[in-house]
């Protein structure tokens, strides 16, 4: 195997020059794997820092707090125990100097394994640069179906504002699908009580399905002061087990019945909606408008999508076999933080989905891999476009955000944020919008400069998590651990059978 000698910058270290013996395991054109075997005399300098942070914290009887020699300081708690403190940064550091010395720069964070302790030796897999061929872009599709809008998506859209508008209004007869009525309900099943409702509002339609599936099609037809006993039989398909294919038998009493009293559709209808609607043309031309804005933004967004998977799918890529794990390890870490929101821990999770945790990570790494691909392909277009995102465009997207926040919540938001996660989030979704964007001028032969049409119009940046790490060529040399984002604490709590 070959191996060669890499001399350490002496100003890192508290001695004079120090060399490090670093043998090539493997070499690929993604990875490399070192072997770094140091010297006692290398150790000597991190040991003595870690000799600085120890005597700090302990009390030696006969010296004052910090005082101690590094000799008695070694005889109290033992040389491996401030070697074992050492190599938080001690391999970190080397490991830098070495990378940076062969002119080598890891994509991620490389993979360290000690061998052995007495002198320190270390095996570092070490993942680089992937090799993205994006092949030839002119054979992606450049055609994208126009928008058409009807009169009749106008019509619906009108008359939608149009039953929001309306007040309601005592119907004087018999309840109908889409009425407001008010009622007492009485529930049991096997004669325990499952609904016990009064005086509450609902709404009959065939897609209610509270309390119980089926409920609105009994109470349709019912009048005010009416009583009605009946009994309802639940699908065998209820997302709740313990109900499903069991009877209800229900006694209702109906306490009002509501209708809506549609408005005229004329200009005053539309002053109604916004006073700068002077006719209801005017009304219709801006609500036409909309809708053609919101389709052209929808068939915008799946073009772009059937644009990337034409590219994904004429591409070649090689990259070092960590990065799929790595990625894996990041959706399971994403899946846990959702399951903590949900005050559910990994174990009971697989427990009930009868998995084992090597299962789960099988089942993840074809997303994974979809994922980490997409991640290179852009990475790969934004390197030959010049795509960049400043800090200044992370803050113009956030001013943004927060201008179209309400006062009530416009504080919760700023905080939200000013997370990093958020930041990170937003800086993902400003990259990704504009390589899309270049891939689309690319392909239907446009002179736009990256980001300028992407960004006259910047839609509200989604807060998700970037599909993996920016290389950064550094290895973290912290000894503490970067917080995680917290799980957020809102989680959808499941719907109540109780009440309409």
């Amino acid at each position: 195997m070959p191996s060669f000698y890499v001399r350490c910058r002496e100003q890192q270290y508290l001695g004079g020059e120090l060399t490090v013996k670093v043998t090539k395991e493997s070499e690929s054109s993604t990875e490399i794997i070192l072997n770094i075997e140091m010297g006692v005399e290398d150790e000597d300098p991190f040991i003595h820092r870690s000799y600085q942070r120890t005597v700090s914290r302990i009390q030696i009887p006969g010296f004052r707090k910090g005082k101690a020699p590094r000799s008695i300081v070694e005889r109290y708690v033992g040389r491996m125990a401030l070697l074992q403190e050492a190599l938080d940064f001690m391999i970190p550091e080397t490991l830098n100097q070495v990378l940076q010395d062969e002119e080598l720069t890891a994509f991620v964070e490389p993979q360290i394994e000690v061998l052995e302790l007495e002198p320190v030796s270390f095996k570092a897999v070490v993942p680089l640069e992937p090799e993205v061929d994006l092949g030839d872009l002119s054979n992606l599709p450049a055609e994208q179906e126009p928008v058409e809008i009807t009169d009749e998506q106008v019509s619906e859209e009108i008359e939608r504002l149009q039953r929001e508008r309306a007040p309601w209004e005592p119907a004087n007869r018999a309840s109908q699908f889409g009425d407001l009525m008010n009622l007492n309900v009485q529930g049991t099943m096997a004669g325990e009580q499952v609904v016990n409702d009064e005086g509450v509002d609902y709404i009959p339609q065939l897609e209610n399905v509270l309390p119980f599936p089926g409920f609105g099609v009994y109470v349709e037809g019912m009048e005010e002061g009416q009583s009605k006993d009946f009994t309802l039989t639940i699908p065998e398909d209820y997302p709740r087990p313990e109900y499903a294919g069991k009877d209800v038998q229900f006694s209702v009493e109906v306490l009002s019945v509501k209708e809506k009293i549609l408005a005229e559709l004329d200009d005053e209808f539309a002053q109604g909606v916004d006073e700068s609607y002077e006719t209801f043309d005017a009304l219709q031309t801006h609500i036409r408008e909309r809708i053609t804005e919101n389709a052209q933004s929808q068939a915008d967004r799946e073009f772009q999508e059937k644009l990337m998977e034409s590219l994904l799918g004429q591409v070649t890529i090689n990259a070092s076999d960590m990065l799929l794990q790595r990625e894996v390890e990041m959706m399971r870490e994403q899946q846990e933080q959702s399951l903590r929101s949900q005050r559910l821990d990994m174990d009971t999770y697989l427990s009930y989905m009868g998995k084992t945790p090597e299962e789960f990570e099988e089942e993840l790494r074809p997303n994974a891999q979809e994922r980490l691909n997409r991640y290179l392909v852009m990475r790969k277009v934004a390197t030959e476009q010049n795509i960049e995102v400043t800090p200044e465009d992370v803050q113009e997207e956030l001013t943004t955000i927060l201008g179209s926040a309400t006062e009530e919540n416009a504080e919760a938001m700023r905080r939200y944020l000013s997370s990093e996660s958020a930041i990170n989030s937003i800086h993902s979704s400003i990259f990704n919008r504009r390589v899309m964007q270049r891939l689309t001028e690319i392909v239907r032969g446009t002179n736009g400069a990256a980001g300028d049409e992407a960004d006259a119009a910047p839609e509200t940046a989604e807060v998700e998590e970037s599909p993996a790490p920016e290389a950064t060529g550094e290895i973290d040399t912290s000894s503490e651990p970067e917080a995680s984002p917290e799980a957020s604490p809102e989680a959808s709590p499941e719907a109540s059978n109780e009440g309409a």
